[in-house]
């Protein structure tokens, strides 16, 4: 049994997450599964250009995440960038924007959750027969999902720990490379001229590495001060992940020279630095990073369907909060039944893919909302950005530059999410007319 301040029992969500917690969560969200192997693909593109590249892409999310600090910070009820566009352009945009979240935000943790089996099968190769595959997948989503039914002080509590616990091998990993770059830095040999369409992949790749802090932003109605706290968490996580992107790439490219063109660069680094046992360390650290980025998103992501339930946009039962636990807990289960299904069917890229194509759309619908929110709500109380409408055209820009490099095979499942949400906001007109 919870007290509200008033004495009464709460039977609603409860604001449990403290403003380092939000940090961790949106710091949790970021950090995932590519930063074990994205290294690899971006020195492959660029070489030791790499490293000026991550430094790029960090300033070009800089703009993104700056819109939706000044956006976030006047809103403190659940549902993120779906209650950002909807307020600022209407119900169908926000339905649209709703349901392009929950693709890209179920996608991507299925993408991770294919890829702990790889890892784990470094340990034991049986991992990825289907049978076992299958067990793992299951006990993986499903462990989590009963953590965060419990409650979001649990959620929270795990998803701190794991932030914690996914940096260590990552620290261990740079001040090991790093002794050895200052010292002796592999030689890379001439750069030859590469063109824009390289660069450009290169930025696509690392956008989708430093996108996912919108999910740790749907959880707002269970935040202890979401206005402040937003904008304080979106602005150290971005100081953080782009210094600790910044300095893997750099001791990557620094250590192996060309050769950091391997599936597996960070174990590399370690094996030599620290030998074989490091790289066993950090082959650890990967499967503690990508349940970590799990944790981050089954704590985050549920709260947009009840948002959208308590907006009339989705059925109540999406809205439905356990008397005991204070969770939506229906939307708990249909998250992970979403993530589960999406990791059982498709493989690892192709669930990035969905999450790439889908994010970029929100992103500079978001951007937009903030020039959109300025004139309805002028005299809001919030964070103001400096030069506020200006960055939100670049990050506009920004989203439908990089949107042109994305690989659209993948058209039938976003034309059918496109299409359901439609539909969703048909039946949503209609629910408030037999109203």
């Amino acid at each position: 049994m919870i007290l509200g301040q008033t004495g009464r029992i709460q039977t609603g969500l409860v604001r449990a997450i403290g403003r380092w917690s939000l940090t961790a969560l949106v710091v949790n969200s970021i950090i995932g599964s590519g930063i074990f192997g994205l290294p690899a693909t971006v020195a492959g593109l660029l070489g030791k250009r790499s490293v000026v590249a991550v430094l790029i892409a960090g300033a070009a999310m800089g703009v993104i995440m700056a819109c939706y600090a000044e956006v976030a910070s006047q809103f403190s009820e659940a549902g993120g960038p779906y209650l950002y566009a909807r307020t600022a352009f209407g119900r169908l945009a926000g339905i649209l924007v709703g349901w392009m979240l929950y693709l890209a935000q179920a996608a991507a943790p299925a993408a991770n959750a294919n890829l702990f089996v790889i890892y784990l099968a470094e340990f034991w190769p049986g991992a990825k027969e289907p049978w076992p595959r299958f067990v793992i997948l299951t006990l993986l989503v499903g462990l989590l999902a009963l953590i965060n039914a419990r409650g979001a002080r649990q959620g929270t509590a795990v998803s701190n720990v794991f932030t914690v616990a996914k940096l260590l091998p990552l620290l261990m990993v740079v001040l090991a490379g790093a002794a050895v770059t200052i010292i002796h830095q592999a030689p890379w040999g001439a750069s030859g001229h590469l063109g824009v369409s390289t660069w450009m992949k290169a930025m696509v790749l690392l956008i989708f590495a430093y996108g996912g802090f919108e999910s740790a932003l749907t959880p707002m109605s269970e935040a202890k001060n979401p206005g402040r706290d937003a904008v304080f968490a979106l602005f150290v996580a971005l100081i953080a992940c782009t210094a600790i992107y910044v300095l893997v790439q750099w001791v990557v490219v620094g250590v192996l020279g060309p050769g950091a063109t391997t599936d597996r660069p960070l174990a590399e680094v370690a094996r030599v630095t620290m030998g074989n046992r490091g790289a066993g360390l950090v082959a650890i650290g990967a499967l503690v990073s990508i349940y970590g980025y799990l944790s981050a998103k089954m704590l985050g992501m549920p709260r947009l369907t009840f948002a959208l339930a308590k907006g009339g946009d989705l059925p109540g039962v999406f809205g439905a909060v356990s008397r005991r636990f204070h969770t939506p807990w229906f939307s708990i289960l249909f998250y992970s039944a979403a993530v589960w299904g999406l990791a059982i069917v498709g493989s690892f890229a192709w669930n990035v893919t969905l999450s790439v194509v889908a994010r970029l759309f929100y992103y500079g619908m978001v951007c937009a909302a903030l020039i959109a929110l300025r004139r309805k709500q002028p005299l809001a109380a919030a964070f103001r950005l400096p030069g506020g409408p200006l960055l939100a055209v670049l990050g506009v820009g920004i989203s439908v530059a990089l949107a042109t490099q994305v690989d659209l095979s993948k058209s039938l499942i976003l034309g059918a999410t496109v299409a359901a949400a439609l539909l969703n906001w048909l039946w949503a007109r209609r629910a408030v007319v037999a109203e």
